[in-house]
């Protein structure tokens, strides 16, 4: 159990390099750095705000430059995503929550324009059994690659005729081959031995068929390394058949996002799942599953394991290791030891508790 649990923060502590070779660290300032932070909507206040508390017990050295931003706009028609953009430009790094994208015909997601907007291209998930949580099996550890910025999240559609909708999806060898050099890079840093491709180029042979052969490509200059593919579908059946195959997953957009939320209730809900986002030069960090939490807003009740498992490799990938190791030891004991848990997890303990119950870990 004690390997397990170093090896899910061996593999979160590599990251503290990881960013594309091109990024920059945002300046420190008397040896503190200012980070750009977006609470988000539904639960994003209250898993950021735990975020803050543990942060501030712990004398870390980063300060919040906050900037609100919500997928519901308020009177003006104003969502914050400009501002947001700025933060990011001028910090280099940030901690964000999940922004709600309504159904309607006229809600845009924020989530993607802001990703578009600072070229954030690869989004990197951890999928890895948590010691003290009951998942569907054990042995689950791979990691999800998603690319970002295309394939159906170009967010072309126009409707030709009446009752006839035709939404563009676009893939470009260009995107492809950084995302899996990306993977393959990852791959390599961690010790992680099979890439394996996500597609369906047996139906979308032009789109799909570049991306698959593109990683394959490029893993030609990964020695050491296999790389295999797998159909979306068949892809989807193997992850909750037998996950234990998996490694590091590569994928276009759509598919990570359904690959993600079956990774995240094989090892016990998303709120277990830490995440980032990488570009040239930003990274925010944010859960890996991207789950609102409308439902449960205000009733400090959300499970903040994921959010501040993110800012933990958001401390890495600044160079603070050793915050960033005790603040994830005492979140994975708190959950081990279990007798502080979410709601989600089996427990009652509200997300104030469980906050405490960690900073209680570290004193």
């Amino acid at each position: 159990m004690l390997r397990t649990v170093v090896r899910q923060r061996t593999a979160i502590r590599s990251l503290a390099t990881f960013a594309s070779p091109e990024s920059v660290l945002p300046k420190k300032y008397g040896g503190r750095y200012t980070v750009t932070l977006i609470p988000g909507d539904g639960a994003g206040q209250e898993i950021t705000d735990s975020v803050k508390t543990i942060f501030k017990s712990q004398n870390v050295p980063v300060d919040w430059e906050v900037v609100e931003v919500s997928g519901v706009a308020d009177g003006a028609g104003h969502h914050g995503v400009d501002e947001a953009v700025e933060s990011l430009k001028r910090n280099k790094v940030g901690l964000k929550g999940i922004l709600y994208t309504p159904t309607d015909k006229s809600g845009k997601s924020l989530n993607v324009a802001l990703r578009k907007e600072l070229d954030i291209y690869a989004s990197l998930v951890l999928i890895k059994n948590i010691p003290g949580v009951k998942g569907i099996y054990d042995g689950i550890d791979f990691a999800l690659v998603r690319e970002n910025t295309e394939g159906e999240y170009s967010g072309l559609e126009h409707q030709s005729y009446p009752g006839v909708v035709e939404s563009l999806k676009i893939m470009t060898r260009f995107k492809s081959e950084r995302i899996a050099k990306f993977a393959f890079d990852f791959a390599e840093k961690n010790n992680r031995k099979l890439v394996t491709a996500i597609h369906k180029a047996n139906i979308m042979k032009l789109g799909d068929g570049l991306f698959r052969q593109t990683v394959k490509d490029v893993g030609q200059d990964y020695s050491g390394i296999e790389v295999n593919d797998l159909i979306v579908d068949n892809a989807s059946m193997q992850a909750v058949a037998k996950p234990q195959q998996f490694d590091v997953l590569v994928t276009p957009n759509l598919y990570g996002s359904i690959l993600s939320n079956i990774g995240a209730a094989l090892i016990g809900g998303p709120g277990l799942v830490p995440g980032a986002n990488f570009g040239r030069e930003y990274a925010v960090f944010e859960p890996g599953c991207r789950h609102v939490g409308l439902d449960i807003k205000g009733k400090n009740t959300a499970n903040p394991t994921a959010m501040i498992l993110s800012a933990a490799m958001m401390l890495r990938h600044l160079g603070l290791n050793e915050q960033a190791d005790k603040i994830s030891k005492a979140t994975y004991d708190v959950i081990e030891e279990g007798k502080v848990r979410t709601r989600d997890i089996g427990g009652s303990a509200s997300t104030t508790e469980f906050t405490d119950a960690i900073i209680e870990k570290l004193a």
